[in-house]
C-alpha cells in the first residue's frame, strides 16, 4: 500500500524510495513506498511534477497502490520527488471552493451528490432534500465572499480511519483530496451559473 504523505502534508519535495518501474506503452510506470502526488480521483485531477528528472505525466490510483507514470525510466532505490506547485495550488483551490458551495447549498436543504473540480468545468450537483429552498448564484457567492473574510482555517481529522476536511467551525466532509491551509489561500471564487435537470441542481464555479 503506497503511502499518502500528502494526506498530512503540504510539502511540495520529499525523498522517498522507488520500488518499482516497469515498462508501460510508451511511459513507464513507476511505484513509491510514499507519495506526495494526489492521483485522479474524488473529483480532482491528478498532480503532475516530477520523479528525479523524470516527468510525471499522470497519477492513478489502484487498490492496493498508487501508480505514477513517467516519460523515462526511474532507477531504483532513493530519489526527489517534486510536485508541480501551479498545477496543485490550482487544484487545492478548486477542490476547497467546492467544499464551501457543498456547506451552503446542503444548509438550503439540498443534499451533495456529486462534485467536479476540474479547470473550466467547475460544478457541485444536489438533489433536493425535503427541505429544500430556492438558490440563486448571489447568495452562494456573498456566504463564500463571508467565509473567505473570516479568514476559516483547514482543519484534517480521522473518524474511524477515514480521513476529514473541515474549515473553522463548518462540518467535515469525508475528502482525500488536497485542500488550502485557509480560506484566505482561495482567492476569488465566481459562481458562473446555476442549472437544473432532471431534479438535480448544478452549481457552475470557477476560482481566479
Amino acid at each position: 500500500m503506497t503511502l499518502r504523505l500528502f494526506f498530512h502534508s503540504d510539502d511540495l519535495k520529499a525523498n522517498v524510495e522507488v520500488l518499482d518501474c516497469t515498462p508501460h506503452e510508451n511511459e513507464f510506470a513507476v511505484v513509491l513506498r510514499a507519495t506526495l502526488f494526489h492521483p485522479q480521483g474524488g473529483g480532482q485531477p491528478c498532480d503532475t511534477g516530477w520523479i528525479g528528472e523524470s516527468r510525471i505525466s499522470r497519477v492513478v490510483q489502484e487498490p492496493e497502490r498508487i501508480v505514477h507514470f513517467v516519460d523515462r525510466p526511474v532507477p531504483l532505490g532513493m530519489t526527489i520527488i517534486r510536485i508541480d506547485e501551479e498545477r496543485r495550488r490550482f487544484n487545492t483551490r478548486m477542490h476547497s471552493a467546492g467544499h464551501l458551495i457543498g456547506h451552503l447549498v446542503q444548509a438550503m436543504g439540498w443534499m451533495p451528490i456529486k462534485a467536479h473540480h476540474w479547470p473550466d468545468e467547475g460544478r457541485v450537483q444536489f438533489k433536493p432534500g425535503d427541505t429544500a429552498q430556492d438558490v440563486d448564484a448571489p447568495t452562494i457567492q456573498h456566504g463564500i465572499e463571508r467565509w473567505i473574510e473570516h479568514d476559516l482555517p483547514r482543519l484534517t481529522s480521522l473518524r474511524e480511519g477515514a480521513r476529514e476536511i473541515s474549515f473553522g467551525e463548518l462540518p467535515a466532509y469525508g475528502c482525500g483530496g488536497t485542500h488550502v491551509r485557509s480560506l484566505k489561500d482561495l482567492g476569488t471564487v465566481t459562481i458562473a451559473s446555476l442549472s437544473h435537470k432532471k431534479g438535480t441542481l448544478s452549481v457552475h464555479y470557477s476560482v481566479d
